[in-house]
């Protein structure tokens, strides 16, 4: 199992997102990915958010080795082509180590405060779809034409290309099961939800049945999951569990199962678990860490790691 930061852009300073991921380069992870928001998710909205594609490209050339990613991009923040674009360079700068994570979008208060339309979930996964569909023919293409309901190229040039060949790992984030793991199957390399051992094995089986559906070996998609960090008695396990239901509007049961929490040994037993259900990649968030994350992730490398992998 290959193991990974989800590095949160709210609340947090540049100096602090650079040392996270210097760290966890210098300390043996194996990749960092980055939140894609404008704002806090709250009435207020108040709250400093650092804008995660400007981020990757600086991390891009300040972190040389770990992989660098995304999870993940809001479609509707971005026309695909102009994103396709950006992450081309970011894969050029980082020589090759881009994670082009995208979802659909979710969050409705960036949407009204900045114009930029809210559209039903059906329609924004829609959108989705044919955004995969975009950043695959520029990536591959010399001049790309696309003639779909909500995008369209015509002989668009495409060049530079990435350095990843087609193109760079594309991770679809989400855990919708009629519609985004469909779209999971079409087009991603790798897919992200939240969740621990029974969310990934029920959602990993809706998975294969969908690439089944679509003529896809479905072993050739990475399958990862996010799960928040304690080391801990119960109690201690269940205040980070309040503050995930509080958080993420989890139920207690998803809750439940997305902690990973408790000491060293049960923390790995859950994780074998994990590995069994198909997950081969595991985000620890930054959302639940202490002020100072590295004795945390440091305990992790030292007394889970070797274990995992």
């Amino acid at each position: 199992m290959k193991l990974a930061l989800f590095i949160g852009l709210g609340g947090i300073t540049w100096d602090g997102v650079v040392g996270m991921t210097r760290h966890a380069e210098a300390t043996g992870w194996d990749a960092a990915c980055l939140t894609d928001h404008f704002m806090p998710n709250t009435p207020e909205a108040v709250g400093d958010n650092l804008e995660c594609v400007s981020a990757l490209a600086a991390l891009a050339a300040l972190v040389p080795r770990i992989r660098l990613g995304s999870i993940v991009l809001g479609n509707t923040y971005r026309h695909p082509a102009v994103l396709a674009k950006a992450l081309t360079n970011i894969d050029i700068i980082s020589g090759g180590r881009l994670i082009a994570g995208i979802g659909g979008a979710w969050q409705q208060n960036e949407h009204e405060k900045y114009g930029i339309p809210f559209y039903t979930v059906g329609e924004r996964l829609k959108r989705l779809d044919e955004a995969c569909e975009v950043l695959k023919a520029l990536w591959t293409q010399d001049r790309a034409t696309f003639k779909g309901r909500y995008y369209q190229l015509t002989d668009a040039p495409a060049s530079p290309k990435p350095v990843q060949k087609p193109y760079p790992e594309l991770l679809i984030g989400g855990g919708g099961e009629k519609v985004t793991l469909k779209i999971a199957a079409k087009h991603a390399d790798h897919w992200n939800t939240w969740g621990g051992p029974r969310i990934l094995a029920a959602k990993n089986a809706i998975l294969d049945a969908h690439c089944a559906a679509v003529g896809r070996d479905p072993k050739t998609i990475l399958r990862s999951a996010v799960m928040p960090l304690v080391f801990g008695d119960k109690a201690e396990v269940g205040k980070v569990r309040q503050a995930a239901v509080k958080r993420m509007g989890f139920d207690e049961a998803k809750a439940q199962d997305t902690i990973l929490g408790g000491s060293p040994a049960e923390i790995i037993d859950t994780l074998g678990t994990l590995r069994e259900a198909g997950v081969g990649l595991l985000f620890l968030p930054s959302m639940f860490f202490p002020k100072d994350p590295r004795p945390l992730l440091d305990r992790f490398m030292t007394e889970v790691a070797p274990a995992v992998r």
